[in-house]
């Protein structure tokens, strides 16, 4: 089928080099004259070209998802692409995606969301490439587009009408072959092959009562699929099932803040057993049991705990790894099970090469995101399974779970405080001048604490031997507090300063930030967050 491929004359756009998660920007600046396309043929150029692969294509349904969509696969077609695997509709979960990717050997996929960012035409939108193994490119890749975003001068496109991405089947588009499925088949397929859905199904219809909040993203029809359908949940149990544009005027990203309804009813006298929620593209998680919320850390170090209840794990773990700001409580179960564990740089990118070798079987960062080698990406809905998994096995609830996970290893009181859309030069200056002062901190007091401690946390990756520097600044105290300030890559105005706030104890019942008073009261003495950024309070505290 003889096909028009036009070439358009382009110039570099600036501010298109990814972060620790694909590109993301606001939705307008992706709609704006050669902008996404732009970026998409320095994927092609990035990736040493794309003629004759295959590719996997999707997203989670947010504004300008669908139109995206098209312009991909027009410009796939005009690069020679021999085949792209797309989600009907172009929905695809981020963990469906990765598992695509593997399970169809693919060369790669792209995308479309910005996670846990709002939605809708004021909302953000993103674009993610992944690589062969499923997982997120690595800085080796992402260096090599975002140079190529910076001297292109034309990009090709194929003029054609839009694909039906509805039905199901094999289409073409010029000589490259479109194969639309459903996104949910596969997925569910393997989730089935992990946990052991028949003990949770007789847990359920024992009267175990859960609420999952799909928060109108991705994982809507996933969850209802597979707790409704295949456990056996009662209908219901999946709220704001339907993925919509703007997520229904949420905010996609599962934490008490934003997903304060749930939390309500979980701490409430008549709440369902367990609560969960995912975000915008279905990476993330929250965990909430009856009258107690399970804090990302804490959800990571009781999976690590408890793996061996779920078939696919039984015969023990590899080896275990976590973002540096997340909380060292996976430290203290890796070294009572004797397991190796790593401390990676924030992104999932970083966790690829050691679940890849082998190193590692279960992986998490503090930002709500947990997965294991099934895929190449955290996974929302694999960690609400997990948790199903193992308290069908244990016959236990979620608060006494943790009770006993903390009487055994200690509680690591944790908390993360936001500071949202700060100026970026003065946020950049806060860092930078306590990055200047870290050789002559250690010995010295910030706030009655004594500094035993102080780093700019690199990486060096035990596999392929690559070095990652500036990934946050770390001070540990000589009673075992830790501190973490870092400057987060996944907004798109302003900047994000995280600070991250640990505290070691034997005692568990205590609220976190009463716990941390002390830590807080460190960092503000060694940042001056409130005089030098103005805000005397975080936007978000989790």
């Amino acid at each position: 089928m003889t096909m028009q491929i036009n070439s358009v004359q382009t110039q570099p756009i600036d501010g298109q080099k990814p972060g620790t998660s694909g590109l993301r920007k606001k939705t307008h600046v992706f709609q704006a004259p050669h902008f996404l396309e732009n970026f998409i043929q320095s994927i092609w150029l990035g990736i040493g070209g794309a003629a004759g692969k295959t590719l996997v294509l999707g997203g989670d349904g947010r504004h300008f998802n669908a139109e995206a969509a098209q312009v991909v696969l027009r410009m796939a077609a005009a690069e020679g692409v021999a085949r792209v695997i797309v989600g009907q509709n172009a929905l695809l979960s981020t963990p469906a995606a990765s598992n695509l990717i593997r399970k169809r050997k693919a060369d790669g996929g792209i995308i479309l969301s910005a996670s846990h960012n709002p939605g809708g035409p004021d909302g953000d939108f993103g674009v993610k490439y992944n690589t062969a193994n499923g997982g997120p490119a690595p800085e080796s890749v992402t260096s090599t587009i975002y140079d190529a975003t910076r001297t292109l001068s034309e990009y090709r496109i194929a003029v054609a009408q839009d694909v039906d991405l509805s039905v199901i089947g094999e289409t073409r588009l010029g000589e490259m072959v479109v194969d639309v499925v459903d996104p949910v088949t596969d997925y569910a397929e393997l989730m089935a092959e992990l946990f052991d859905f028949d003990a949770m199904r007789a847990m359920i219809a024992g009267g175990f009562t859960l609420r999952f909040d799909a928060m109108h993203a991705i994982t809507g029809p996933y969850a209802k699929a597979i707790l409704e359908g295949t456990l056996g949940a009662p209908e219901g149990s999946v709220i704001n099932a339907v993925p919509l544009p703007d997520f229904g005027g949420g905010h996609p990203d599962p934490n008490p803040i934003w997903a304060k309804p749930l939390v309500d009813e979980m701490m409430g006298p008549d709440a369902p057993d367990f609560g969960a929620a995912s975000d915008g593209d279905g990476d993330r998680n929250m965990i909430v049991g009856r009258g107690i919320y399970v804090t990302p850390s804490d959800s990571l170090a009781a999976i690590a705990a408890n793996a061996t209840c779920a078939p696919a794990y039984a015969g023990g773990l590899k080896g275990v790894a976590r973002s540096m700001p997340t909380s060292r409580a996976l430290d203290r179960v890796a070294e009572k099970l004797g397991l190796p564990c790593y401390e990676t740089p924030t992104g999932w990118k970083f966790f690829g090469n050691l679940l890849d070798d082998g190193r590692a079987t279960l992986c998490g960062e503090e930002s709500a995101g947990t997965g294991s080698d099934h895929v190449r990406e955290k996974d929302g809905l694999w960690a609400v399974l997990m948790w199903l998994n193992i308290l069908a096995k244990r016959q236990i609830s979620v608060k006494a779970l943790l009770e006993d996970h903390w009487a055994s290893y200690g509680r690591n009181y944790y908390s993360r405080h936001d500071y949202e859309g700060v100026d970026a030069a003065a946020a950049n200056a806060l860092v930078d001048d306590l990055r200047a002062q870290l050789g002559d901190l250690p010995g010295t007091q910030a706030a009655g604490l004594t500094i035993e401690s102080a780093d700019d946390f690199a990486y060096d990756d035990p596999v392929d031997g690559s070095r990652s520097e500036g990934q946050g600044l770390r001070f540990g105290f000589t009673n075992g507090a830790r501190l973490v300030l870092r400057l987060s890559g996944t907004g798109t105005e302003g900047a994000t300063l995280r600070v991250y706030l640990e505290q070691l104890a034997e005692d568990y019942d205590r609220d976190p930030q009463e716990a941390l008073a002390d830590v807080i009261a460190a960092a503000e003495a060694l940042a001056q967050i409130k005089s030098r950024t103005g805000r005397d309070a975080p936007d978000v505290i989790t």
